[in-house]
């Protein structure tokens, strides 16, 4: 099981020093996708969830991208991802998730078929400052997959907090989509939203 550090964020460092191999005790191992817009937070959550050192693929920001990629509401944000983060944490003593990270921007969008290819869900980010840039992400997850999903809200400093029923219609999603609450730099929040997006991912299989 996870380890939980006094201040309510599991150890990521003891985590990863004590957990490169996985326990015998996993016996199901599966492949889920974090996907959301640019600059939504997949990269961080990632790297705040994995039991093992994440795997990143980022380039940093240049001029070149200026007018393509928004970065007004993250201005602290230098690099982005170009193929995909990956990342791995055993959820129970029994299972294991292995994350991966998608592009947000359409120019990657053709890496996200080859991604999916055998996860049993996904975790679409969004962000309440910007919500309508979530909506070609789930066209997109929608179009290219079959997937179950979960949205899992992304509590950003100062960002307007909406009622799941307000995200719900301003996003357009089925009644049986589930939406949470989580922080991308919390573990334990990071966690929550991954059980959650298993049991959705059972319960519609």
């Amino acid at each position: 099981m996870l380890s939980t550090t006094s201040d309510g964020n599991h150890g990521r460092s003891e985590a990863r020093g004590d957990q490169h191999y996985l326990a015998p005790t996993v016996v199901e191992s599966v492949k889920i996708l974090v996907v959301g817009s640019f600059g939504v937070g997949k990269t961080t959550l990632i790297g705040s969830v994995s039991e093992i050192e994440p795997l990143r693929t980022e380039e940093t920001i240049t001029q070149a991208s200026e007018g393509i990629d928004e970065v007004a509401a993250t201005p602290e944000k230098t690099t982005t991802t170009v193929a995909m983060d990956f990342g791995r944490i055993t959820l129970t003593d029994e299972i294991a998730l292995y994350l991966f990270g998608t592009p947000g921007q359409r120019r990657f969008w053709d890496l996200w078929s080859g991604l999916a290819e055998g996860a049993a869900g996904a975790l679409v980010l969004v962000d309440t400052r910007r919500l309508a840039d979530s909506f070609e992400v789930l066209d997109q997850l929608e179009t290219r997959t079959s997937l179950p999903f979960v949205v899992a809200i992304n509590q950003f400093p100062g960002a307007p907090n909406y009622e799941p029923d307000q995200i719900r219609t301003a996003l357009d999603l089925d009644d049986e989509t589930p939406i949470v609450v989580c922080n991308a730099k919390n573990r334990n929040a990071c966690a929550r939203a991954l059980s959650a997006l298993v049991r959705h991912a059972l319960n519609t299989h």
